[in-house]
């Protein structure tokens, strides 16, 4: 199931999703040319990456936080960047601006933290955005839980877009972390299954006084789960190129 947009608009300029965004970008693209060096890639994942057994040691604290930049590949930073333009403009509209950075932050340090305690002695180094953006979506989860969110479905040859509510898709994602995480293994690949948990739980946390700053209930009243504005609505065009019929032999 990949996400492709909701149809909750943004009520703002989401100034701070596009700049973390592009930060994610830039800072990817500043060590693009290590991966042809994967001695050098390890070493720069070494000063820079979260090292659970640095850490254990009383050391690179940094990386609790630098580590929310750094991606593995291209697949890595492009799902990542892909949610957080989903999901986060609309909590960026909630929180405002600043409240939204610290959000972000917090909601990656505490992922962080989450999957050290899982194995605080692992010289495995961990990087990406997505324990951050798990906690955007655990906010995105608690305010609006049914709206709706286009969702490509690939099955082999079966490939279709399905809109479903927030919570089936979110719930769906977060279930899968737990079952991954629960399974995992050092045989089972490098996922960091507790760091989206936990990213997930903090920012439905953190989002609980904004949401009843807004009237909790009362709020999910105001539009039946779903935002209580109109919701954008995407329509498909006609084309100017000739449909051509097939012919038949």
């Amino acid at each position: 199931m990949i996400p492709i947009r909701d149809h909750n608009p943004s009520l703002t300029t989401p100034w701070v999703t596009w700049g973390l965004i592009a930060a994610n970008v830039l800072v990817f693209l500043s060590y693009w040319p290590l991966f042809n060096d994967p001695p050098a890639l390890m070493r720069f994942f070494h000063d820079w990456a979260l090292m659970p057994a640095r850490v254990s040691r009383g050391e690179a604290y940094h990386g609790l936080v630098t580590s929310m930049f750094l991606h593995g590949g291209l697949l890595h930073i492009a799902g990542n960047m892909l949610f957080l333009w989903i999901f986060g403009d609309n909590l960026e509209d909630m929180f405002g601006h600043a409240g939204f950075l610290a959000f972000y932050l917090a909601s990656g340090v505490a992922a962080a933290l989450a999957q050290y305690a899982t194995a605080p002695f692992t010289t495995a180094p961990m990087v990406g955005a997505s324990g951050a953006v798990a906690g955007v979506m655990g906010g995105y989860l608690l305010l609006y839980p049914r709206a709706r969110v286009d969702v490509l479905i690939v099955i082999f040859f079966y490939v279709r877009i399905l809109a479903l509510p927030a919570w089936v898709m979110l719930g769906i994602w977060f279930a899968f972390q737990l079952i991954s995480g629960l399974g995992a293994t050092d045989a089972t690949g490098g996922v960091a299954y507790w760091a989206h948990a936990g990213g997930f739980l903090v920012g439905l946390g953190l989002t609980l006084p904004v949401w009843i700053a807004h009237g909790g209930p009362r709020f999910w009243a105001a539009g039946a789960g779903a935002p209580p504005w109109p919701e954008a609505r995407y329509r498909v065009g006609h084309t100017h190129i000739p449909r051509v019929p097939r012919r038949r032999r």
